[in-house]
């Protein structure tokens, strides 16, 4: 049983809040797990070539195919992403349109598994792990969490923070805001955050314990074929 964390984050992993807290998740199931940082590749968005409709494998050589296995091969999934203007940012986004490739004719690579959606933002994270979550529904992968806090938005090592009338410090703290160390948004100094981690890890775990792929399939397809009637 294997776990695949991947951390959309294009910051060093020693200072991104995105790939630390998912590594953290990770290391609260007591699984064995692989950790991926899609920092410096190069992964493009789906497309629409079709190329992918009689295997399920993508045509385009980029950083995805170095990804493909691993996703094919793991039994649950903690995906992370910083939010981008309320979204996942475009690296993160690309890599998960790039699962279309297992969608065609009933293929059933992914259905059934797990995952653990982590969001990261200068205000919040909720937008970004909301949108994970939807794409695994696509996929027929049930979301059992969502973590998220606040990163060290980039307005505070820009060097203007303190007056950019638009950067995050200003806009939330207001005129006169004083950057400090203590109070720049750091995974050490945000006990709950680290507890709502080991909550979900701990959650995924015993979720994979008796884990049954064909009942959680067959949730996920009734609850995707109820959101699409919703949506006509």
């Amino acid at each position: 049983m294997k776990i695949l964390g991947i951390s959309g984050s294009p910051r060093n992993n020693a200072v991104s809040t995105t790939y630390r807290l998912v590594e953290h998740i990770l290391k609260a199931t007591g699984l064995p797990y692989e950790l991926v940082s899609l920092r410096g590749l190069k992964i493009n968005g789906c497309i629409a070539c079709l190329g992918c409709v009689h295997d399920n494998v993508c045509v385009i050589n980029d950083g995805m195919a170095e990804l493909r296995q691993k996703i094919v091969e793991a039994d649950a999934f903690v995906i992370g992403a910083p939010n981008y203007y309320s979204a996942i940012n475009a690296t993160t986004a690309s890599m998960l349109e790039r699962w279309f490739q297992f969608r065609h004719r009933t293929a059933d690579t992914l259905w059934g598994k797990l995952a653990v959606a982590v969001g990261v933002g200068g205000t919040e994270g909720v937008a970004a792990a909301d949108q994970i979550e939807r794409y695994m529904a696509y996929n027929f992968i049930e979301t059992v969490a969502k973590v998220t806090t606040r990163g060290a938005a980039s307005c505070y090592r820009c060097g203007y923070g303190e007056t950019c009338k638009v950067g995050v410090p200003y806009m939330l703290f207001g005129e006169g805001v004083k950057i400090t160390e203590d109070e720049i948004p750091d995974l050490s100094r945000q006990p709950h955050t680290r507890q709502a981690a080991e909550q979900a890890g701990k959650l995924l775990a015993e979720r994979l314990k008796t884990h049954n792929k064909q009942a959680v399939a067959e949730k996920m397809q009734k609850e995707m074929a109820e959101h699409f009637k919703q949506s006509v």
